[in-house]
């Protein structure tokens, strides 16, 4: 499948600056720490019936809210890339305030990117974002194929000890056909040189058949048990995932409860082969190990 032109006009980043580009300047070579979230536009939800009774809240402004995002925020100053799913890009609901770049400035991390999915104008931009310590080498972003318009990729291109590493943040579609043709686009992403690192809510587990096709033939791989993330209240079901090139060392996962959504983020830390044998992050104990933090 080819890859369809990207569009600028959905795109939107930090400005560049003179900072560096390669995260081993900033982390020497300390694991790389990775948190995928989706935030649900900072809607705290508890139980099923909220979505019927708080509904409003993806209409209007609240000050739920406004609360959630400022526990999001700083708990974000603790990792290196962070890919957000459905956030909003400045609309009534979001009192106009971009929220990829708002969680940055509150984490005081300087490099931002926010993709527009669906543009409601005033109404919602509902939106992917991508949040990083360092400066991307280049930032892109690509639509995805679907029964409905509205999904796409944010593609951010960096270095790491010299080798390149693209990071791609997505939002997979509920139904499995529109899944698999999705798949089907981030592998034409995911054929670059070096490491590759995909983040995303699937909307689908582990033992998916497509997905498992996708990482066997985009050489990507899973944690070994990789945590319950939906819904946040009880989890029962891994549908937001972090997958890694086979050559990266998974130092360790865990849901990662933060802010107000209806998912548990998942965070991740990850080295390079050469550092396999670094003292072990806390994150995590063996490659691969899973460990769930309580969300209540």
């Amino acid at each position: 499948m080819r890859r369809r032109p990207a569009s600028r006009r959905c795109l939107e980043t930090s400005r560049p600056t003179d900072g560096p580009h390669d995260f081993t300047a900033v982390r020497g070579h300390q694991p790389l720490r990775l948190l995928s979230h989706n935030i649900q536009v900072g809607i705290a939800t508890h139980r099923y019936r909220d979505y019927l009774t708080g509904g409003w809240k993806h209409l209007f402004p609240s000050a739920d809210r406004d609360h959630s995002l400022a526990a999001i925020g700083p708990a974000l100053a603790h990792f290196d890339i962070i890919g957000l799913q459905e956030a909003d890009a400045g609309s009534i609901r979001s009192r106009f305030l971009n929220q990829a770049e708002h969680l940055a400035d509150l984490a005081e991390l300087p490099h931002w990117a926010v993709r527009v999915n669906r543009d409601l104008g005033q109404f919602g931009k509902h939106a992917l974002g991508l949040i990083s310590r360092i400066e991307p080498i280049q930032v892109d972003q690509c639509p995805l194929p679907g029964r409905m318009p509205g999904r796409g990729a944010l593609v951010a291109d960096f270095l790491w000890d010299g080798h390149p590493l693209r990071v791609i943040d997505t939002h997979l579609a509920l139904s499995r056909r529109a899944r698999e043709m999705q798949f089907d686009q981030l592998g034409v992403l995911c054929e670059v040189p070096g490491y590759v690192v995909v983040m995303a809510d699937f909307n689908c587990e582990p033992n998916d058949p497509g997905m498992q096709q996708w990482c066997i033939e985009n050489g990507l791989k899973l944690p070994t048990r990789p945590p319950m993330t939906y819904p946040r209240w009880r989890p029962q079901r891994a549908i937001d995932h972090i997958a890694v090139s086979q050559g990266l060392d998974i130092r360790g996962t865990e849901a990662r409860p933060v802010g107000g959504s209806d998912h548990i983020p998942v965070a991740m830390s990850i080295a390079l082969p050469s550092t396999s044998r670094a003292p072990r992050d806390r994150l995590g104990a063996q490659p691969g190990d899973t460990s769930r933090i309580d969300p209540h």
